[in-house]
């Protein structure tokens, strides 16, 4: 092969991998840890919280949220070890809520918990003592192994 059609084949096979570009490092594919507060759930996930400790922030929550995003929740922090009762007033989309222990432990799961759509909403919790709770998309709490026994790791959470 010679002269224009050698000069198109290089251009060709050039443009071609030009477009594939260089292989992605393991780096490259894998997700980094959200900066900030976060939680290390039992299976290894982690997720970005924002941490209410005021009574108002904590009566607000996720109220009139219309989603959450993909490995994000809400965690509470209170201020004693009393058993803490949460509804889903105003809340619009269905939540596991997961209280915790002085240790992190697990002590009780709401999974799945419904918006409430009309008063009297009910009331969902422990009867047992959990400084704090952690909110995350419906279904997640199973699918990161978060139940009654296991251990929540709290990251760069300000105490």
């Amino acid at each position: 092969m010679s002269g224009p059609r050698r000069l198109i084949l290089v251009v060709a096979l050039c443009a071609v991998s030009a477009c594939h570009g260089a292989p992605k490092s393991a780096d490259a594919v894998t997700p980094s840890a959200p900066a900030g507060p976060r939680v290390v759930l039992p299976s290894g996930a982690v997720y970005a919280v924002e941490v209410v400790r005021t009574p108002e922030e904590q009566a607000q929550g996720l109220m009139f949220r219309e989603s959450l995003p993909e490995r994000t929740g809400m965690l509470f922090l209170f201020r004693d070890a009393a058993p803490h009762q949460f509804w889903m007033k105003n809340t619009m989309i269905p939540l596991d809520i997961v209280w915790l222990d002085d240790s992190g432990r697990v002590v009780f799961v709401s999974a799945n918990t419904p918006p409430c759509r009309a008063d009297p909403c009910p009331n969902y919790g422990p009867t047992v003592p959990a400084p704090t709770v952690l909110e995350i998309a419906g279904g997640m709490a199973a699918k990161e192994k978060a139940t009654v026994g296991s251990t929540i790791r709290l990251e760069d959470v300000p105490q």
